[in-house]
Parts: structure tokens; sequence; C-alpha cells
């Protein structure tokens, strides 16, 4: 399985005869229409599966409804605030509030709790577990919140937690947001998220430029057992 980092939140998922592309918002090239989804992705002949976890700019972009003009063979799997706010007609893709799911014969998705608008997503594919969290994470900023804020934000953040663990015991590929904008605290939802659930490969997301800051994630994470890939820029691919 080959994974693509796009930018931000976005991923690529190839295997076999499909490909899933998760979160677009940008490509991996300066230009507009420059990276890895424009001149490869978008011209494999397999199945294409597009989801998009929430309607904010950086998670999703209107562009990727005119991906099935030149790419029949696609389905859109997207969360349900998208179609409320309007960026996308019922007919455009499945919609799929938490805990919904969308199958067929090739894979399913199930979709989880956030703590921000949308859903995270759970994708099975050939036996394996493959987990993006979309806006799931420990939101608080410890400089700037009250305490109260800080311990709503995190028994919001546990109780989503608590529901994906009810339903698995293992996922063999998160990617989930390592955001140093946060502040002081800004890896402390990853960690809870590794603490609680047991993972083979942790991809840092949401961090914008800033890899520095998300590969400092990586001590944390191996002294876990847990197997961690270091983002050095758009495009990088890994391997599971």
């Amino acid at each position: 399985m080959k994974i693509t980092y796009i930018y931000q939140s976005g991923f690529a998922i190839e295997y076999q005869n499909i490909t899933i592309i998760i979160d677009y918002f940008r490509d991996s090239g300066v230009k507009r229409y420059e990276g890895i989804v424009h001149e490869q992705l978008l011209n494999r002949s397999v199945k294409l599966y597009v989801l998009s976890s929430h309607a904010h700019p950086d998670h999703f972009n209107s562009e990727i409804l005119t991906w099935k003009e030149n790419h029949p063979d696609i389905q859109y799997v997207f969360s349900k605030d998208i179609l409320d706010a309007g960026k996308a007609k019922s007919e455009d893709a499945v919609y799929l509030d938490k805990y919904a799911v969308y199958q067929d014969n090739l894979l399913k998705i199930k979709a989880f709790g956030s703590t921000d608008i949308g859903v995270s997503f759970l994708i099975e594919l050939d036996g394996k577990r493959i987990f993006h969290a979309g806006d799931l994470n420990n939101w608080h900023w410890k400089e700037e919140s009250t305490p109260e804020e800080i311990r709503e934000a995190e028994d919001n953040y546990l109780l989503e937690l608590y529901d994906l663990a009810k339903d698995v015991d293992y996922i063999d590929v998160a990617m989930f947001p390592v955001d140093a904008r946060l502040g002081k605290d800004y890896m402390l939802g990853a960690q809870q998220f590794i603490d609680r659930i047991r993972t083979g490969l942790f991809i840092p997301m949401h961090f914008g430029e800033k890899y520095h800051e998300a590969a400092a994630f990586k001590g944390y994470a191996e002294s876990k057992g847990v197997r961690f890939a270091e983002i050095t820029h758009k495009g990088q691919c890994v391997y599971s």
C-alpha cells in the first residue's frame, strides 16, 4: 500500500486496483494543476474514491467535483455537513453522518466523530484499517483557554476516542493532526490517540509548512512501539 502526503490533511492511498484521495484542497506542486494528483493519480485507470471529512476550506475544495468529467469510475464520499453547507448537491456524493457506513465490494468506510465539524473516517481495505482523523483532535490552546475550556475540550475528545476504541482494537495506519499552532500542548491529542488505540503506522498532518514541529512527535510515537512517518515535503510517499 502506497500512501502519498499531498498537503495539509490531504493524502492519497494507492492499492492494487483503486486510488483513494482524502481531504484534498491543494495539489503538491507549486502551480494549481501541478503535483501528484493532477499529473499522476487522476490518470490512473482504476476505481477512484474521493473522501472529504468536512467543509473547511483546508479539507474540501469543490474542484474535486470536476474530476468526474475525465474520470468516470469515481465515487465521492463526503461528510453530511458539506451537503448542509451547500458546498455540493445531493446527487454529487454519498453523505455520511457519524456512525454511517459506505460499503462496496472493494472497501468499507465508516464515519466516526470529530471535535470540530464533520467526521473522521475509518477505512477497511483488504484486511487493513486506515484512519483519517479529519479535524478530530484535542483542540485547546493552553496559553489562552480557561481551565474549564481545556477540560471541556479534553472530555469531548476522549469521548470520541472511546467511541472509536469500542469499534477497533488496532489501526494499521493513522493520519492525525500534529498542529503546532496549538502551542505548548500541540502533541497532546496525538499522544492520547496512540495511548488508547494501538497503531501500526502514524502519519502526522494538519501542520502546514511546519515539518520540523510535526516530526517532533517521532520520539513519543516510537517509544510506544509505533512506526512514525517523518514528513519532509509535499508529495512524499510512505509504504505500509
